[in-house]
């Protein structure tokens, strides 16, 4: 079965939809779209967590720099 999808409209620079369009077949195009906003959408959501957590670190239990690489690493593996 597959995911439940929508249709939006927005606009996005000329220049990458002429590379879009001159790379990827027309019925591949959403795929590699939702990719790449995947992709992008972890990224934010790792900064944010970054970001809390150096925003936290004067509360609560410290972490070493070693502790969140591996905890960055076990995240990644998991997707």
């Amino acid at each position: 079965m597959g995911r439940a999808a929508r249709k939006l409209n927005f606009i996005i620079e000329e220049g990458i939809y002429r590379e879009l369009e001159k790379l990827v077949p027309s019925g591949k195009r959403s795929r590699i779209i939702n990719e790449a906003l995947r992709k992008e959408l972890i990224s934010l959501r790792r900064r944010r967590a970054v970001e809390q957590l150096a925003a936290s670190s004067s509360v609560g239990k410290k972490y070493s720099n070693r502790e969140i690489l591996n905890g960055l690493a076990k995240d990644r593996r998991a997707r």
